[in-house]
């Protein structure tokens, strides 16, 4: 398999045409038409069905449209990585992540960014949901890093990293830490006073089972970090929710929801159609590669 032919072929799934994919990849359609050929008998069957007003993509096309993209893209990087190297550029990269994202799950893949691009500038900025969403629309960043964001945009890529749990954090000194039990009922929290997190991306879903479950937390502050969370846990201004993989502080203690099984996906986001970024390319594929089960979650749906 040749890289031509998977350009080609990219173009082609875009179009549905072969006169307009030629031109895009700057060849004569016969050359196109031959090189998709090849690449159909090399893989074992027909990629496109050719239908005068609908050709569209075979099951065959579909399932190895994204391998091959992926495959294209890692190519484009490797090229570039290499005249990067060569010629000692700067890459610049800027990225956003939310604000309910520990940045210590992301060292392993960053590593292994400036390793493979020594020069590489990195602009990291944070934010809410809808701070997170505007920074991508906006072309302020190329790639983002956030829980769930809904359908803020139907224009956003996303590619699903991993799945986590929401936990209580309580001050260790707290009646309900100093039990010898690893989790907690529901009734338990009636009366407690719960720190709010202000624009959250679990806000929603974990409101919405508590009050399935004929929870209705007392607020006793708002906070939008998880810094700031545990800051008012450590002086003991209430009882929390955060994510498995949130900081945690000795001055807390972690309790399971007994009644209650929530969680979130975080993921990978970028806008669909707009060019990446060799860099971009690189920092996506290395994040979609990282195995996050050392942090004690799961596999997303």
């Amino acid at each position: 398999m040749e890289m031509q032919q998977v350009r080609y072929f990219l173009a082609l799934s875009s179009t549905l045409n072969f006169t307009r994919a030629a031109e895009e990849c700057n060849v004569t359609q016969p050359a196109l038409t031959r090189a998709i050929k090849t690449l159909e008998d090399e893989l074992g069957g027909e990629l496109l069905r050719r239908e005068r007003q609908h050709s569209h993509l075979t099951e065959l096309g579909r399932r190895m449209l994204p391998l091959l993209q992926q495959c294209y893209d890692a190519a484009t990087s490797a090229k570039s990585l290499a005249k990067a190297v060569q010629s000692s550029e700067v890459a610049r990269l800027n990225v956003t992540i939310s604000n309910s994202v520990n940045i210590a799950l992301l060292v392993s893949p960053f590593t292994e960014l400036f390793r493979a691009y020594p020069g590489v500038h990195l602009k990291i900025n944070r934010g809410s949901p809808g701070a997170v969403v505007d920074a991508l629309k906006n072309g302020e960043v190329e790639l983002a890093v956030a829980g769930p964001l809904g359908q803020a945009w139907d224009r956003l890529d996303t590619w699903a990293l991993f799945k986590e749990g929401i936990e209580l954090v309580v001050n260790s000194d707290h009646p309900l830490a100093r039990r010898n039990e690893a989790d907690v009922a529901l009734a338990q929290l009636a009366t407690e006073p719960v720190l709010s997190r202000i624009d959250w991306e679990t806000s929603e879903e974990l409101s919405r089972c508590l009050s399935e479950k004929g929870l209705t937390p007392r607020t006793a502050h708002e906070v939008e970090t998880d810094q700031d969370l545990l800051a008012l846990l450590e002086a003991n201004a209430g009882v929390g929710f955060v994510s498995l993989t949130a900081p945690r502080s000795p001055s807390t203690r972690r309790l399971k929801l007994r009644d209650l099984d929530v969680s979130r996906v975080v993921s990978v986001y970028a806008v669909a159609g707009r060019h990446r970024s060799p860099v971009a390319t690189t920092l996506l594929n290395l994040l979609r590669s990282t195995d996050w089960s050392p942090f004690g979650v799961s596999e997303p749906a």
